[in-house]
């Protein structure tokens, strides 16, 4: 175990102070008919906080540092999505949540050896095809984007995220391999990441899931410079200013050719439209002004009241019964949650990539999520990355979340058939 007990203890300390003020507010300002709502609600937080805490020191880390922000925001997640519209503890939350942890720990211990993932990298392009494939059926079949199993929801192409990132990143040394095509040099895996983009791209427009598409975009863009412009690589400005041409074009063409219902998002006034597409934004910014702040009180709120409340604007709703100064607190935990891992030196060209693609699709989503939400850009339906309900969602974070604990501390073992020629300190970057 790499933990300082000292500064682990005081992790924990802090992380349990800041759940146990969220509970005391809400017995002294929330709606609850009962005061043993309040008391079960707090009791899940702490014995979810302590657990966890315990489960940590079973994975040796170089750094526990996101460890401790998720549970955090996973659990102030937990008490806002069980306050909205009155104080009543959300079992199906707190078992998303539980997933979400789980998942989180699969992904550290799947991706921490980039050797491996790079070896594979044929099998994550087949996955992701396999899941493209899934979704389009999915669509085709029930004309819907999600599998719904009781009381849960499943959407395939939140799969396809962790998928893509691993697809987008790379090493130096597989940026070195290229070849001479109509005399231009290129890197065959680019070209084929490239056209895997299209095909995601193209399903996803296939399914109307348009508000995923610029996701997906953020992440390629990151990973595609990172491919094109890695230290010592000798590209042209031009060719970079060429490809990002390319790029705003077809977001132009795509932009011009969307659906009615797109284009009319795209020029809606929501205060002329307060009962059709303007609705959830409009009552969304009422809501912000309401709450100011500090927020109505946990359960106060009249924001529950509207359609996709606990996912889609649920940046105001959190606003309106929390407070401003609240939502942004919850919003800059994942920021620094994300960006840590950018932070700190990366071990290998392969996960400083790894952790870019994730911080781009991170910010993208709480971007289309809070900007939509304000009215500051056409109405997206994004979720918030552990703010927002949702089992896929949510667990499909949680991965994504370990791949970036991964990064910080990753394992360098050579493949089995392979036989270590270096020697120099298994640390440093072996591209």
């Amino acid at each position: 175990m790499y933990a300082n007990p000292i500064a682990y203890g005081f992790s924990c300390f802090s992380v349990l102070l800041a759940h146990i003020a969220m509970i005391v507010n809400i017995y002294f300002n929330g709606n609850y008919k009962d005061v043993r709502d309040v008391a079960v609600l707090g009791t899940a937080v702490i014995i979810i906080d302590i657990a966890y805490f315990i489960i940590m020191l079973s994975f040796r880390q170089k750094s526990y540092a996101i460890d401790f922000l998720l549970i955090l925001i996973l659990n102030m997640s937990l008490i806002f999505q069980s306050c909205f519209g009155e104080v009543s503890f959300n079992a199906k939350h707190l078992l998303t949540c539980i997933i979400a942890l789980a998942s989180c720990k699969a992904g550290y211990m799947l991706c921490k050896n980039h050797k491996l993932l790079q070896e594979k990298k044929k099998y994550i392009y087949a996955a992701v095809c396999a899941v493209l494939l899934i979704t389009l059926l999915v669509n085709i079949i029930t004309h819907d984007m999600w599998i719904k199993i009781g009381s849960f929801t499943l959407q395939p192409s939140e799969f396809i995220k962790p998928l893509f990132v691993l697809a987008c990143a790379t090493s130096i040394e597989e940026q070195q391999k290229k070849h001479k095509v109509l005399f231009i040099n290129v890197v065959y895996e680019n070209i084929t990441l490239l056209v895997l983009t299209a095909a995601i791209c193209l399903v996803q427009v296939k399914s109307h899931d348009y508000g995923s598409l610029p996701t997906f975009l953020g992440i390629f863009s990151v990973g595609f410079l990172l491919r094109i412009c890695y230290p010592k690589a000798k590209f042209s400005k031009k060719k970079l200013i060429a490809v990002a041409a390319v790029i705003v074009v077809f977001l132009l063409i795509g932009l011009k050719y969307a659906p009615d219902y797109v284009q009319h998002r795209l020029h809606v006034d929501i205060w002329n439209d307060k009962t059709g597409d303007g609705y959830q934004q409009s009552q969304a910014l009422i809501a912000i002004a309401k709450g100011g702040w500090f927020g109505l009180g946990p359960g106060k709120g009249f924001l529950s009241n509207i359609f996709a409340y606990d996912n889609d604007i649920v940046f105001a709703t959190i606003s309106e019964e929390w407070g401003l100064l609240y939502a942004l607190m919850a919003v800059l935990a994942i920021i620094i949650m994300t960006a840590v891992p950018l932070i700190n030196p990366a071990r290998s060209y392969y996960h400083g990539t790894v952790s870019a693609c994730v911080c781009a699709a991170f910010t993208v989503q709480m971007a289309l999520n809070i900007f939509g939400s304000c009215n500051l850009i056409p109405f997206t339906g994004v979720t918030i990355p552990f703010l927002s309900s949702g089992g896929s969602s949510l667990m499909v974070s949680g991965f994504m979340i370990g791949m970036l604990m991964a990064c910080l501390s990753p394992s360098f073992k050579e493949p089995k058939h392979k036989k270590q020629v270096s020697s120099e300190p298994v640390w440093r970057w072996q591209e």
